[in-house]
């Protein structure tokens, strides 16, 4: 039988302090450090504490070539080795470890970047909650807790020294780009026009080509950005109140331009994944339409192999998408969102997703806005945008 280390693996060195009772009673230091040895590895996707034995075993094995399991249980102890076999942090070509082996042999197929891929998995939440009914401090509550922010300008260069520039001339995109704002207050009874939906999933996700770039690869014509023109992320929507669509999951097909039904499910469900998926935020989780964007990380790291720089493009990719987004709901007379602050892992159960393989990014969505404000917005020339009206917009919605 032969074994080897996985993939990735990242040992911290988690210090914890404590009182030290007896230390206290001699009349000395009262704070005593303890120190575990924390390993994370991202295909167990949780967090193992390691003793010291276990430490030095997995710092002496390899994690690409296969040795015989005698020769490390004869080096390290085979109870070591046997634990370590038993956490998944050392892999075993036995038939009966195959499930495990082949998890990892999963992640080496991606091509990730190991600090990309440690970032991208443990930083993911599960039942995170905003709290129900959390209003946004104002700048004045947020100056009295915690001062005067960072200055909003910074300038370089020598006084005297800088060059006016004449006043920006007008266009085309002016007032969409003006009535563009994220929005905090949805309605909660309107309901999207099926063909305000098909133009914003169209104009954001879909293809405008499809080019045959070299044999058995195509390359996909976008309205926005993306690293090496790849496009990875796919939209995967959650419908609450669209016209003709029921309720449920959906992914959005970029070149057929069809939504493909993944679980239906009534309102109420609907409701309630949405405030599951935006981590509790309810002035988000009333939006008809919810967009996840996830990447398949394999379409962007097939070009960008182990690169330090392919995790952070594909941040890049979903901040085009979202802006996007936010121009052609403006565009419709309606205000959208994008966060980050979502709980990657229910969305991944909820797709049946592999965080290894397919990385939720973020949620964008939108819908009509409410006739009153309860929760602070954020609109151009808006002296006092917790209190004003909601402006007059053209319907997007029935």
């Amino acid at each position: 039988m032969k074994i080897r280390r996985c993939a990735v693996l990242y040992i911290e060195p988690r210090e914890e302090l404590g009182i030290d009772l007896a230390a206290l009673f001699r009349g000395a230091g009262t704070l005593a450090a303890t120190m575990r040895w924390i390993a994370m590895a991202p295909h167990l996707d949780a967090e193992v504490e390691l003793s010291d034995a276990q430490l030095l075993a997995v710092g002496g094995l390899g994690q690409s070539v296969w040795t015989e399991r005698a020769a490390s249980e004869e080096r390290f102890g085979q109870a070591t080795i046997a634990q370590l076999l038993a956490l998944g942090l050392v892999l075993s070509d036995a038939p009966e470890a195959a499930a495990m082996r082949e998890r990892d042999e999963k992640l080496r197929l991606q091509h990730w970047s190991p600090l990309s891929l440690l970032a991208h998995t443990f930083s993911r939440w599960s039942d995170m909650r905003a709290g129900a009914g959390v209003q946004f401090s104002t700048y004045q509550e947020l100056v009295a807790l915690s001062g005067p922010p960072p200055p909003s300008t910074v300038g370089h260069g020598a006084d005297g020294q800088a060059i006016p520039l004449p006043a920006p001339l007008g266009g085309q995109l002016d007032a969409t780009m003006f009535a563009r704002y994220t929005g905090r207050n949805f309605d909660p009874r309107a309901v999207l026009a099926l063909d305000v939906v098909a133009r914003l999933l169209q104009r954001t996700f879909g293809a405008q080509e499809l080019r045959e770039v070299g044999p058995g690869a195509h390359a996909l014509k976008k309205l926005s950005p993306s690293a090496g023109g790849l496009h990875p992320i796919e939209a995967y929507v959650l419908v609450q109140r669209v016209d003709g669509v029921a309720p449920g999951l959906y992914h959005y097909h970029p070149v057929a331009h069809t939504l493909e039904p993944m679980t239906t499910m009534d309102g109420a469900q609907a409701r309630v994944l949405a405030l599951q998926f935006v981590a509790d935020q309810q002035w988000f989780a009333d939006a008809p339409m919810l967009v996840v964007m996830a990447a398949r990380v394999l379409r962007n790291f097939w070009k960008y192999r182990n690169h330090p720089k392919a995790y952070k493009a594909i941040s890049l990719d979903a901040g085009h998408l979202s802006q996007t987004f936010y121009l052609l709901a403006a565009e419709a007379g309606m205000p959208a969102f994008v966060t980050a602050a979502i709980n990657e892992r229910a969305i991944e159960r909820a797709l049946a997703l592999d965080h290894l393989g397919d990385a939720v990014v973020a949620i964008c969505g939108c819908g009509p806005a409410a006739a009153t404000r309860t929760t602070i917005e954020l609109r151009y020339g808006d002296p006092d945008p917790g209190s004003l009206p909601p402006p007059a917009a053209k319907s997007a919605g029935r």
